[in-house]
């Protein structure tokens, strides 16, 4: 890994030079956040594999860390999915198609797509963790012959707050996507299961010799799904989790994502849960 310090000057100016994508679709899907599909200038890919991050900039207001919510495709265009909840984010609230921002990345290292193959994939999301294992998800789905079963576990606060409900009910319908959901606190309407998302593991019938976890959610949630699957027998090296919320500037500068000196935003934001359990400060 190439840290900051050893960057040459035109490396560093090309590393914080964003590109203008242009924002081809946008829509507000829950009261807190919004989707976005934006364009590359000469319709490249952006390159990213599932669970990179890119840094968005609304200029003269800041940049942050935003995970990439679709899979990789060859058409120019992906996707984010940006929760509404400072200064930055509740500017690029405004953005609507037709609008730049600026882009830099991907950044970080995401699921070892190489390791999943063959592999049954659960999936565990918790709230807004669903954005970057949506990238996944969609991943499997575009190459799902290379996979074995699809188990996704995703869990919110209320049913108001389940993002993506349109492709969730096109998942529910899939005879290959196994799809379970709760809410911590349901309402008039909700029939489904009520709990938090570890309510959902002890029914699980999973293959351990094939079976990869992959998890993303708050921070409170990750001791909890990793002691639930280890109740299920899960060994460690077969959970993947994404610390996606320590990501700062994506280059190793500023520091703010280290773990005991690990660096998240490089060497993460995805990790082999076998490799990350021995640092203190990881959950």
């Amino acid at each position: 890994m190439k840290r900051f310090e050893d960057v040459k000057l035109d490396e560093a100016q090309d590393l914080y030079f964003p590109t203008m994508c242009k924002v081809t679709q946008a829509k507000q899907i829950t009261d807190m956040e919004k989707w976005y599909e934006l364009e590359m200038p000469e319709g490249q890919d952006l390159g990213h594999s599932p669970g990179q991050f890119v840094e968005v900039s609304a200029f003269g207001i800041g940049e942050a860390p935003i995970s990439i919510s679709s899979a990789p495709h060859n058409n120019g265009r992906f996707e984010l999915c940006i929760r509404q909840v400072g200064v930055l984010t509740n500017v690029l609230k405004k953005y609507e198609a037709g609008d730049s921002l600026g882009i830099r990345g991907p950044y970080g290292k995401g699921f070892p797509i190489e390791k999943l193959l063959g592999k049954d994939i659960l999936i565990i999301a918790g709230g807004i963790g669903l954005v970057p294992l949506r990238s996944l998800i969609n991943y499997v789905l575009d190459n799902r012959t290379d996979f074995g079963r699809l188990i996704i576990l995703y869990g919110a606060k209320t049913p108001n707050e389940l993002l993506f409900k349109e492709e969730i009910a096109e998942w529910i319908a899939r005879d290959d996507v196994e799809f379970h959901v709760t809410v911590d606190q349901g309402d008039e309407n909700w029939t489904g299961n009520t709990g938090v998302i570890t309510t959902l593991i002890p029914g699980l019938d999973l293959n351990l010799n094939t079976t990869i976890a992959a998890i993303t959610g708050p921070p409170i949630m990750y001791k909890f799904v990793i002691m639930s699957l280890k109740s299920k027998q899960l060994a460690d090296d077969q959970i993947y989790v994404s610390l996606e919320r320590r990501m700062k500037c994506g280059v190793g500068k500023c520091g703010h994502c280290q773990i005991n000196g690990v660096y998240c935003c490089q060497e993460g934001p995805v990790f082999n849960y076998a490799d990350i359990k021995p640092l203190e400060e990881a959950f």
